[in-house]
């Protein structure tokens, strides 16, 4: 009998020293380690990371708290001009009004890109968006520049702008631009509905090391770890992207509320 109630009570204790451990999805990197001691109840954890003590819940609400404040956010631009900006690999126009930066097409330019001439690393991005439901676009990370033409060929990770449709899209999931095409897997890039045509939509972008997290309005759609391209690009600049239409159009997609926070190292 007393192996039995001491098997049972080192099995329970091991339950519980389990529930650090989210049960769907892995906490940001910037939240570091889950407190190592906690209290031995059960419950529903915030951000759908399963079950878990009372100790771990205050613990991820704490840090969710934090990133919904922003604290340590800043513009991406002043929001009077674009001189922090360059137009690369294209003919595409861009226009700052009201704070607002708008996108348009132009007949027979390829992909088009309006890129920071900082580069960046480590970071999570915010941005609202708004975009024609016949225009695909998308937001470029860690990005690079080769060749000449229009000032260099853009190219790296893009997380995905694309109106949801009748069907669902891809909206936030991660592509390689001139960089191997989808780096988010086929079998992950589960068409959805989290984008809302013909409004604005917040994103937060989380890229750490290998990982980048994407948001649309408050749903997490993609979190992807990828060696490969993060050993060619864990740097670079940032890019809001017109798309090639050929001669359809004009279309537009619209940015504004940019906010940045480095994650240094």
């Amino acid at each position: 009998m007393k192996r039995s109630l001491i098997f049972l009570s080192t099995t329970i204790t091991a339950a519980f020293l389990a529930i650090g451990a989210p049960e769907k999805k892995s906490y940001p990197d910037h939240w570091g380690n889950p407190p190592k001691v906690q209290t031995r109840d059960l419950r529903e954890l915030p951000g759908g990371y399963g079950k878990g003590s009372g100790t771990l819940a205050k613990w991820i609400q704490k840090n969710l708290d934090v990133d919904a404040k922003g604290e340590g956010m800043k513009p991406l631009f002043d929001g009077k001009t674009l001189d922090a900006f360059e137009i690369k690999s294209g003919i595409a126009t861009y226009e700052l009004k009201d704070g607002v930066i708008t996108g348009t097409t132009k007949a027979g330019s390829p992909n088009t890109f309006l890129c920071t001439k900082k580069k960046y690393a480590d970071f999570e991005l915010q941005f609202e968006v708004k975009c024609d439901n016949q225009l695909n676009s998308g937001v470029q990370i860690r990005s690079q520049l080769k060749g000449d033409k229009y000032g260099g060929r853009v190219n790296g990770p893009q997380v995905e702008i694309e109106a949801s449709g009748g069907n669902g899209a891809e909206s936030g999931y991660v592509y390689g631009e001139a960089a191997g095409g989808w780096l988010t897997p086929g079998a992950d890039r589960k068409p959805h509905k989290h984008f809302k045509d013909g409004e604005w939509n917040q994103y937060k972008i989380l890229a750490e090391g290998s990982r980048i997290q994407v948001w649309i309005n408050g749903e997490q759609v993609s979190d992807l770890t990828h060696e490969k391209i993060y050993k060619t690009h864990s740097e670079g600049l940032i890019g809001l992207q017109v798309h090639g239409v050929g001669n359809n159009g004009p279309f537009s997609v619209s940015w504004k509320n940019m906010k940045i926070r480095e994650i240094k190292k």
